[in-house]
């Protein structure tokens, strides 16, 4: 059974994990604006659900 809602420490690791490769150089998966930094655009990806990461469960 999946859980639906992640944990406030998921959504951290999550945005901190996508801002890291935006700032590398990964390619955005919304539409962005020059003034976004990579934590805003990881935010915006996540609201959307189109993250290409995923939290698995032990």
């Amino acid at each position: 059974m999946a859980r639906k809602k992640l944990t406030r420490f998921e959504k951290a690791r999550i945005i901190g994990a996508r801002a890291l490769q935006l700032s590398m150089g990964a390619k955005p998966m919304v539409d962005v604006t020059p003034d976004l930094d990579p934590i805003d655009i990881a935010t915006m990806e996540l609201k959307k659900n189109v993250l290409p990461l995923d939290v698995r469960t032990m």
